[in-house]
């Protein structure tokens, strides 16, 4: 009678094992010290060993020679438990056994001493599935077991199992096997088997597995029995129902181009062709995945699940597009393919998502966008503002009391130099328009700018500083004077007046860490008033 090849492969020493490097060293080094607990837990994902291991483990405690972490798998305990029929190695489908009944009747059982063999090994499938009362059952047995028995708990979901029963065992995560060890172990099969499969089959066959083994080695099983012999990429990925790379690519494409009409041509395609759309929004997601990844990394690396050839294609496309456009449309084919497993109409919402991915291409950044809100900065030359209208001049002042003129010469050159400097800095045009609006005096090592109170928001920017540092090579103090506007021009700008407070009011308005925070987004925002709730 036929076997299957993830049976007759199975592995029966630890020496034939793939993967699970960290389980297979603690308990070679357990078994050589004797230091054999009475309790374990193997948890992880299906088909990566854990009940192999388990069977494993049982030969070595059991073998003639042993307990060994070699059993010579020759004696008559080591055969038996190869066939599932040993006496002393009882296993338990926890699916279909989970009840107190079947607990009590193993706590029963687990009195008696061994028929034949050194320990009476119980194994446990799918050990998260028996219920609370069972487990309660079974927790005296477990925490004071006789010295010849040894409970093997399997499952896939160690969450499940509880807490007063994962503290009395020893427990062990078993990992997902790598591509290139499966690829490996797969490529020996087929050699063994006379089987003559080119690289990409075995890639596909390892990437449909997605880790597990045994998903793995069925496929296999499944491509043979397909295709006979001779195994090639394109009949096996047709027969597991995947999607080759340059049918992937024709969406990249879509993208690249930001074209709607290519993308409802693919689904077209797909439906015609009586693809399932759910099975090519899961792969497009891995295909955004895998190119995301690619752009990260550059180069060949084992995050990938993929041959060197299909990895350089990757790259090839990865390059085409940023790693912001990458993740957003990988996060939107998730909520594609999320939504398409309970759809009564797959065809629409896959063009919607398809769509969205092309509409999402076309967003531009936030900084971007924020920066095309703020006007351009004049040159230096043309940045000179009309004058505010300065306020009305007393009545028939006397001579000696005259307004001064305003001024010019080096004070206008340092005025220039200073919205010169902030011109070149990015997201400094609100600054740069709070300089042209005031009059700049350079005396003793200080700056004084004499500004309406509009431009007083942008004068205290850090911007300020590292402009007037950068024009007078030296940091300076600088000094704000807000003034009013005046109607008749040639009078120059004067203090404002204002109810006493005011001045503090806006300094600690302007401190507060959520308007620093909006002035950085909009630079271009303005604070028209400022009221105390206190008052």
């Amino acid at each position: 009678m036929y076997q299957v090849i993830a049976r007759k492969y199975r592995p029966q020493t630890f020496s034939e094992l793939i993967g699970q490097e960290h389980v297979r060293a603690t308990l070679d080094h357990a078994i050589a010290q004797r230091r054999i607990a009475h309790g374990y837990i193997f948890a992880g994902q299906r088909g990566t060993g854990k009940t192999t291991i388990a069977r494993i483990l049982a030969r070595c405690l059991n073998c003639v020679t042993g307990p060994t972490s070699s059993p010579c798998g020759k004696c008559s305990s080591c055969l038996e438990i190869a066939e599932g029929a040993a006496p002393d190695v009882i296993e338990i489908d926890a699916a279909s056994n989970r009840g107190i009944n079947e607990m009590r009747e193993l706590r029963e059982n687990v009195r008696y001493r061994p028929s034949r063999d050194r320990y009476k090994v119980f194994i446990i499938d799918e050990a998260h599935q028996i219920t609370n009362e069972a487990f309660n059952a079974l927790l005296k047995t477990l925490e004071e077991p006789p010295e010849w028995a040894v409970f093997i708990l399997c499952t896939t979901e160690a969450h499940k199992i509880p807490a007063t029963i994962a503290s009395r065992c020893q427990q062990f995560s078993f990992r997902s096997v790598e591509f290139s060890q499966l690829v490996d172990r797969m490529a020996w099969i087929c050699s063994q088997e006379g089987i003559d499969a080119d690289a990409e089959a075995l890639a596909v066959l390892a990437q449909s597995g997605e880790g597990s083994v045994r998903d793995s080695l069925s496929a296999l099983d499944q491509a043979i029995a397909c295709c006979g012999n001779k195994l090639d990429g394109p009949a096996v990925r047709d027969l597991l129902g995947l999607y080759s790379l340059a049918s992937l690519e024709k969406v990249a494409a879509a993208l690249e181009h930001s074209s709607t009409e290519q993308m409802l041509e693919i689904v077209a395609e797909l439906e015609s062709a009586g693809k399932h759309l759910q099975h090519f929004s899961r792969e497009l997601a891995r295909f955004f995945r895998n190119l995301l990844v690619s752009r990260i990394a550059g180069k060949t690396t084992r995050l990938i699940s993929a041959s060197p050839g299909e990895q350089e294609k990757l790259r090839e496309i990865a390059v085409r597009f940023s790693e912001e456009d990458l993740t957003r449309w990988l996060q939107l084919t998730l909520e594609t393919y999320q939504q398409l497993q309970y759809s009564l109409q797959p065809r629409l919402h896959l063009e919607l998502g398809l769509l969205r991915l092309v509409h999402a291409g076309r967003m531009k950044p936030i900084e971007e966008a924020l920066k095309s809100l703020a006007p351009p900065s004049a040159p230096p030359s043309a940045s000179r503002p009309v004058p505010p209208k300065p306020i009305p001049a007393a009545p028939a002042p006397p001579p000696a009391r005259a307004a001064p003129a305003p001024q010019t010469g080096p004070a206008a050159s340092l005025k220039d130099r200073v919205a010169a400097a902030l011109g070149q800095m990015r997201g400094a045009a609100m600054s740069l328009r709070a300089v042209e609006q005031s009059e700049l005096r350079e005396q003793g090592g200080e700056v004084e700018f004499l500004a309406p109170r509009s431009a007083a928001m942008g004068l205290r920017s850090p911007d300020i500083d590292k402009a007037l540092s950068q024009v007078l090579g030296k940091p300076v103090r600088k000094k704000i004077t807000l003034v009013e506007p005046a109607a008749a021009p040639g009078t120059p700008l004067q203090p404002a007046a204002g109810p006493p407070g005011d001045e503090e009011t806006l300094k600690r308005a302007l401190a507060n860490p959520e308007v620093r925070k909006f002035q950085q987004l909009f630079p271009g925002s303005q604070v028209r008033g400022v009221r105390d709730l206190k008052e």
